[in-house]
């Protein structure tokens, strides 16, 4: 099947399709902590900033998956980081291997641009992409705590 997948940079037009696959894919009973942080200007915004880092999954002209990362450079460091912030699959092409190809993708493209070293991030309870990530050589996993306050209580 992954013969069929073309994997390429984002288009404007990929746009729309990017947005409505992220919000089926990062629901709140999924990844509750994400989701708040999805929308379009999560899209645009880095569509806008960094298109370079932007890719989507295409099967038959459909968008299936995307990938959007940034990179990170630090003062006084030698040393630049690339950071994979989304990636998402339709539920109905998972394990096809359009994610391994975005993700190798992704890669390649933060190599070619001089970084050092990769970063994700995800749900410590989400078996199936840390799974994922450690199968692409990622190590170390790292719980993070998220801790909300709502102002709105306060009143």
């Amino acid at each position: 099947m992954s013969s069929d997948i073309e994997i390429r940079l984002a288009e404007i037009d990929d746009l729309a399709a990017i947005f409505h696959l992220g919000e089926k894919v990062f629901t709140p009973q999924e990844v509750s902590n994400l989701y708040r942080t999805w929308d379009e200007y999560e899209v645009t915004g880095l569509f806008n900033s960094e298109p370079d880092h932007l890719l989507v999954a295409k099967v038959d002209g459909c968008v299936v998956g995307f990938a959007m990362g940034t990179t990170i450079e630090k003062s006084r460091s030698a040393w630049s980081y690339g950071h994979l912030l989304w990636l998402g699959i339709d539920p109905d092409y998972a394990r096809m291997g359009a994610g391994s190809m975005l993700f190798d993708r992704f890669r390649e493209i933060m190599k070619d641009r001089g970084v050092r070293m990769l970063l994700v991030d995800t749900q410590a309870d989400n078996a199936a992409a840390i799974s994922f990530f450690q199968r692409k050589g990622f190590e170390n996993p790292t719980d993070h705590i998220y801790m909300t306050l709502n102002l709105q209580k306060e009143d």
